[in-house]
């Protein structure tokens, strides 16, 4: 009874070195794979840090353009008012020019008829001389 109590306390040793050689191994493996994953984070970390860094700039430039854009546009502005006065005037122009054509053109109307009525007054005068003319010229040839 002592060899089976011998024994098992060996087979109980044997499987507790058995079970320390594992654990050792597994551990060895966790510390591995522990070293690799701070390792990544340590790579992870300076990657972000430079994702961040050009983050920064990029907003930065955007910033300064966005104000730039700004600045332009209010510049614009002016010549945007400037323009629109332009157009402005161009259209009173436009509507002048439009009332004086206008104006004009019943002048004309109302005058052609006058126009006309010295024309026909012209031509019946110029005919009434021609006639007298001819009756000059009659009279001053001799009779045969």
């Amino acid at each position: 009874m002592d060899s089976i109590l011998y024994w098992s306390i060996a087979l109980i040793a044997v499987a507790f070195a058995v079970l320390v050689i594992f654990l050792i191994r597994t551990l060895i493996s966790l510390r591995k794979t522990l070293e690799n994953t701070a390792s990544t984070l340590d790579s992870l970390e300076t990657q972000l840090q430079g994702v961040t860094k050009e983050s920064t700039q990029l907003l930065h430039k955007t910033n300064a353009l966005a104000e730039d854009v700004q600045q332009k546009s209010a510049a614009l502005n002016g010549v945007v008012d400037s323009i629109k006065g332009i157009g402005d005037t161009i259209q009173r122009l436009n509507t002048s020019v439009r009332r004086i054509s206008d104006d004009i053109g019943h002048r004309a109307e109302n005058r052609s008829e006058q126009v006309s009525q010295a024309v026909e007054w012209s031509q019946a005068a110029m005919d009434i001389w021609s006639k007298w003319k001819h009756r000059k010229d009659l009279d001053k040839q001799p009779q045969r």
